[in-house]
């Protein structure tokens, strides 16, 4: 008998293949350089915290894994295979919507803002994506979506809608959602900034509860103690470079670069004076 992950599981991959890799990505909006050459690995159940100023490049970076943005220049693999892009005998191509909507359905996102669509139940919002995008039966996609919400603790809110509940409710619905189209890869993007501080914490404790199945992670936060608690390796970038790097408590603790250092060092004087 197959056996069947327990839902929001990551997928098993290779151990020496990178589930994501970044090769000199570049992202421009007109004048303005956004990212100046990013060249990341993430393993497969590896768990990254991106922190850094407002305006460092951290949201555009996500926005580029998942191709919601293109690189200006560079390349994107995910497992191996490229995203968003054809090599040809010229160079490099972009592949066809088609394509790249079933590359980037291998790869969840959550944002600052939840999305949730107003008019549809809970449970609605969770099905539709893998009935419409996936093509799940109807009764396999509810299955997957009452498990998920079992799983973020809002089986009683399947049949509310959006505005029926509070923003921590709401962003732990977008999480199901997302996690319903079976991803390799999860993309946080300030999950946590539009929440009544209050709110934060079962948001958070949703997280961790992933990072600690083994989801594969990226996650842009300003929760410091978090990435501290729950990252393999936390990243600080600054004007679109990646500053420096390391194990959590190693870059906490002992900064390496005076850029990470004034900024940790603002971080805490800001938390002293709350």
């Amino acid at each position: 008998m197959t056996h069947q992950p327990a839902p929001g599981t990551a997928p098993v991959m290779p151990a020496e293949t990178p589930l994501v890799r970044m090769a000199g990505v570049h992202k421009r909006f007109g004048l303005l350089h956004v990212l100046r050459g990013i060249d990341l690995d993430v393993r497969a159940g590896e768990k990254v915290s991106i922190i850094g100023p407002s305006g460092s490049g951290k949201t555009t970076l996500l926005r580029c894994v998942n191709y919601i943005e293109r690189p200006s220049e560079g390349q994107i693999y995910i497992a191996g295979h490229l995203l968003g892009q054809k090599q040809t005998a010229a160079g490099f191509a972009p592949v066809d919507d088609r394509t790249l909507a079933r590359q980037r359905a291998e790869i969840g996102m959550v944002f600052q803002r939840f999305n949730l669509f107003p008019h549809l139940t809970v449970l609605q919002n969770v099905c539709i994506g893998p009935e419409k995008v996936l093509r799940e039966p109807q009764a396999e996609a509810r299955d997957r979506a009452l498990a998920l919400l079992d799983k973020v603790g809002l089986s009683d809110k399947r049949d509310a809608h959006p505005e029926m509940l509070s923003g921590g409710q709401q962003q732990r619905v977008a999480i199901a959602r997302a996690l319903a189209m079976r991803p390799k890869l999860m993309l946080f993007d300030e999950a946590t900034s539009a929440l009544d501080p209050e709110l934060v914490g079962e948001v958070l404790n949703v997280m961790a509860q992933l990072a600690a199945e083994g989801m594969t992670m990226l996650i842009v936060t300003h929760e410091m103690q978090f990435a501290e608690d729950v990252s393999d390796r936390v990243i600080f970038m600054d004007h679109g470079q990646i500053v420096e790097q390391g194990a959590p408590h190693d870059l906490f603790a002992a900064p390496r670069h005076p850029r990470t250092q004034a900024f940790l060092s603002a971080v805490l004087r800001k938390r002293q004076m709350q």
